[in-house]
């Protein structure tokens, strides 16, 4: 199982970017897709997750309606849209895939935000 993350980088205060997780090894619409998050000496927090049926989401309280989880099923992607980003927002996001076989992790890609 490999997950690459993509499309991190560095944006201002109010910008956007768009981070992709490119899944080989698994079919990530038969996982429980996550997009985690870890500030500088802070903890793991969870972003999103989208997962089947329904391809249902859900979002943490604090970028809830900045925040969009989507997945691509012929890629084999899963997306994470953020608009509105703040300097909290500061952190290494990763992709994660969770299957009945255990939970995989991608390595991470940098987003930073400055004011």
């Amino acid at each position: 199982v490999k997950l690459v993350e993509s499309g991190g980088g560095q944006v201002q205060a109010g910008g956007s970017l768009r981070l992709s997780c490119a899944a080989s090894g698994i079919i990530v619409s038969r996982a429980v897709m996550r997009w985690y998050r870890r500030a500088p000496g802070g903890q793991f927090e969870e972003v999103a997750l989208i997962r089947t049926p329904g391809e249902t989401t859900q979002y943490r309280n604090s970028v809830r309606d900045r925040f969009t989880i989507s997945r691509d099923d012929g890629k084999n992607t899963v997306d994470l849209q953020m608009n509105n980003l703040q300097v909290e927002d500061t952190a290494r996001y990763y992709c994660t895939a969770d299957m009945k076989a255990g939970e995989y992790w991608g390595r991470g890609i940098e987003v930073t935000v400055s004011a």
